[in-house]
């Protein structure tokens, strides 16, 4: 019999126990309304389907040319596993698909595995939507930290326990046109760039590229695209040994507002002496150097394949040390998969999970070719990964790869990127000075940081 003794009101249940309930509820409603049949991956994801133990769901935010790379790799996998019955389904990139992972999650009903972006996995982890993987499990299946890349590797643990296998690094690089730089006396005898580095080397090459195209020395991203904005600024910031931008989490802001107004000074400096354009949307920029109106491009290793695709003269290389007073630094990235936390051992499928993470990483080589840096040293280290043109001349730049500040509100296409990217453009386009731009930033990461975390 219940117990009807009168008690005093219990404590507020926490923030994520009611939305875990909350999210439990609607994710049923919504799946109910929006889904055409139970055995999706998405419906069994939300609504509670009970697929058998040799079902594995997998999900990802990949589309295009890593979508197809994504998809050969899974090819493989159930080529060598048919006992195995391998649902993978596609979110839209960013945001929608960390909510719908973080509300699958709390609502006891996630994929086995799924990819995460490396600067969005110590706020998951901290939250307890991560399953923290043991080394022991991983050796099982050959995953032992000594064939993995160093920085990756422990970007993908918090509090010295590990919750993502790194699949890559993505770092934003340059891009140059070399029948351009030929023509402006940017290459050597081996048909390399020549050294660009330093703040007026880079720019002394742009005018030289300039001088070429009769148009402009290189491009940018900076028109709805504040997460290109960001990686050029957080590239030099770094570069001049600016630290984090935020700590505890997101909820302390610790900018160094000196190294901030540098490092726009330097940006605003490029279009300044107008050697790269101040209005230019991401498919204007590339455009921009695929059609010779620029010699260089300042992007992320994604877009290979598209510059591969227009049968230009190409090469690339790291982003250009800028800045010389710390360690070499540029913006990056990295994709890893995760076990997002079961409700039960069986749910997990922890075995049948590692072995296909196992399986990713085997073809690595393809994952390669749409431009990421194999986080899998046997991949990287491989004569067919060196071989692979241009994608293999700038794995250097891993080295210095440098991740987002960790906060609940940062990582891939956050509102960190928006806050910062957003300043940077005002910078770069001369609406605000370098100083007043670098003010601005920290005035809105505290206002960010001070809202209560959602999870």
């Amino acid at each position: 019999m219940r117990d009807r003794t009168p008690h005093t009101s219990p404590p507020a249940p926490s923030r994520r126990r009611v939305l875990r309930g909350t999210l439990s509820l609607g994710a049923v409603a919504a799946s109910a309304a929006a889904l055409g049949g139970c055995d999706s991956t998405f419906a069994q994801g939300f609504t509670g389907g009970s697929p058998s133990s040799s079902r594995l769901n997998f999900w990802n935010p990949f589309t295009g040319g890593d979508g197809e790379r994504l998809l050969a790799m899974q090819a493989v996998y159930r080529a060598r596993h048919r006992a195995t019955d391998l649902k993978s389904a596609t979110f839209v990139w960013g945001n929608p698909y960390y909510t719908k992972l973080t509300l699958a999650t709390l609502g006891d009903r996630p994929p086995q595995v799924a990819v995460s972006h490396l600067s969005k996995v110590p706020t998951l982890a901290e939250a307890g939507l991560l399953t923290e993987l043991q080394p022991s499990d991983l050796a099982e299946h050959g995953l032992t930290e000594d064939k993995f890349d160093p920085r990756p590797w422990k970007k993908s643990q918090l509090g010295g326990k590990l919750y993502a296998v790194p699949l890559d690094t993505h770092p934003f690089v340059l891009y140059f046109r070399t029948d351009i730089a030929e023509k402006a006396g940017l290459l050597d005898g081996q048909g390399r760039l020549t050294d660009v580095d330093g703040p007026d080397k880079f720019i002394d090459a742009l005018r030289a590229a300039k001088e070429v195209t009769g148009q402009w020395g290189g491009s940018v991203a900076s028109v709805k695209d504040a997460s290109t904005q960001f990686r050029l600024f957080w590239s030099f910031y770094r570069q001049i040994g600016g630290g984090d931008l935020v700590a505890d989490q997101g909820k302390k802001v610790v900018i160094d507002v000196e190294a901030a107004a540098e490092a726009l000074a330097y940006i605003r400096r490029l279009t300044q002496e107008k050697v790269v354009p101040t209005s230019t949307d991401s498919p204007g920029a590339i455009t921009m150097l695929t059609t010779g109106k620029a010699g260089f491009l300042m992007d992320g290793v994604w877009q290979v394949l598209t510059v591969q695709g227009s049968k230009v003269k190409f090469d690339m290389r790291p982003l250009p040390r800028i800045f010389d007073d710390a360690p070499y630094a540029c913006a990056a990235d990295s994709h890893a998969l995760v076990l997002p936390k079961a409700p039960s051992d069986a749910a997990q499928r922890l075995d049948l999970s590692l072995g296909f993470i196992a399986s990713l990483l085997g073809s690595s080589k393809l994952w390669a070719e749409g431009g990421h840096i194999p986080a899998w040293l046997p991949t990287q280290q491989s004569s067919a990964y060196k071989a692979l043109e241009p994608q293999s001349h700038y794995a250097a730049a891993a080295d210095g790869a440098a991740y987002d500040p960790v906060a609940w509100y940062g990582g891939a296409g956050s509102s960190l990127q928006i806050i910062i990217g957003d300043a940077v453009t005002s910078v770069f386009t001369g609406a605000t000075s370098p100083t007043a731009g670098a003010a601005r930033m920290r005035r809105e990461l505290r206002e960010i940081a001070s809202r209560p975390s959602p999870l």
